[in-house]
């Protein structure tokens, strides 16, 4: 009988995908690639298959590209990028997006709509006035300071046509897709390097994590779920089989989330939300949601909407949601 370490929890999911093992090269050396953006880091982990053409300092310069893209595109932070010229659009301008722009549009307000504005991508006047954007302030927004940001804020206000690939600016509305684009981009990533024909890599960015096929020895990218200070969980690892995780919490840099609802940093009983989902894109917005909200609301939208959660309490306490208690593996499982 196989024992498992009572101090981690293994989860696993239903099935492997029968399709993975087209590309699986048991061979293959895995490569160790990282760099910059969006202020912060990202890593991948590939299996290089022998077949290749391209080499290790092509395939960086491929991530990189295709993440500068993403920033120019999203970032709020870059004054020249598609996001920031749509906030200082006129009111009435129905403005064209990118492909990456738009998908990252279509989700985000399917998540803010499922969440009843928990997520919101039009929220960018709050993080300015919060100095959590491009600009920076020493003083908390007073409340007739957020009372204008909620005026000119608000995900309903925006006309979207996602065949069209067009957002209307109704005047003054800002966006701020941080709470999804990392999400994105990891994603982004890892369908660049299927493409290039590397099917079987771990992607990072900030902490968002995307395992695809499986590493070279057979085994699926693991990742720990890191656990807040001062708790005493058992670790929970999991197998990232074509499957993706985000964690949003405030227990690192303090309360960044806002609530689009309040227009003040959701502090309440949770100090963090992990999601896994097929999609980072998915599992990025959905952790924001959930973290906004207070757990019991949390609880119940993500066994709604049947969400892989997680959820941590101040007080230690954690609750998984039924879709991810049903991946960790129990003891008598692993006879």
């Amino acid at each position: 009988m196989t024992r498992i370490d009572p101090a981690i929890r293994i989860a696993v999911p239903e099935a492997v995908d029968p399709a993975v093992f087209r590309s699986f090269d048991g061979s293959a050396p895995v490569i160790h690639l990282a760099g910059e953006t969006m202020g912060t880091t990202w890593q991948v982990r590939a299996a290089m298959p022998s077949s290749l053409k391209v080499g290790q300092d092509e395939v960086r310069a491929f991530v990189q590209a295709r993440l500068d893209e993403i920033v120019a595109d999203m970032s709020h932070w870059e004054p020249q990028s598609q996001l920031s010229r749509f906030n200082r659009a006129d009111a009435g301008t129905a403005f064209a997006l990118s492909s990456d722009f738009a998908a990252v549009m279509a989700s985000a307000l399917a998540i803010a709509e499922a969440s009843d504005g928990a997520f919101d991508p039009a929220i960018g006047r709050l993080t300015d006035v919060w100095g959590l954007g491009s600009r920076q302030t020493t003083t908390d927004p007073t409340q007739a300071d957020i009372a204008q940001c909620l005026a000119q804020s608000g995900w309903r206000k925006l006309g979207f046509d996602e065949h069209r690939r067009s957002l209307h600016q109704p005047g003054g509305v800002w966006l701020d897709l941080s709470g999804i684009a990392k999400g994105f981009s990891v994603d982004a990533v890892a369908d660049m390097l299927a493409e290039h024909g590397i099917r079987h890599a771990f992607v990072e960015i900030g902490g968002e994590c995307a395992g695809r096929g499986l590493r070279p020895d057979g085994d699926p990218w693991w990742v720990d779920i890191e656990n807040p200070p001062n708790t005493r969980l058992p670790t929970l690892r999991i197998a990232l089989h074509q499957l993706s995780i985000a964690t949003s919490g405030d227990y690192l840099r303090g309360g960044h989330t806002l609530d689009p609802r309040t227009g003040r940093p959701a502090i309440h009983q949770t100090t963090a939300v992990s999601v896994l989902h097929p999609s980072c894109m998915q599992a990025d917005g959905w952790a924001t949601a959930l973290g906004v909200l207070h757990h019991d609301a949390a609880e119940r939208l993500a066994v709604r909407h049947g969400l892989m959660a997680r959820i941590v309490l101040r007080d230690g306490r954690e609750w998984l949601s039924p879709a991810l208690a049903a991946m960790v593996v129990t003891d008598a499982a692993a006879a």
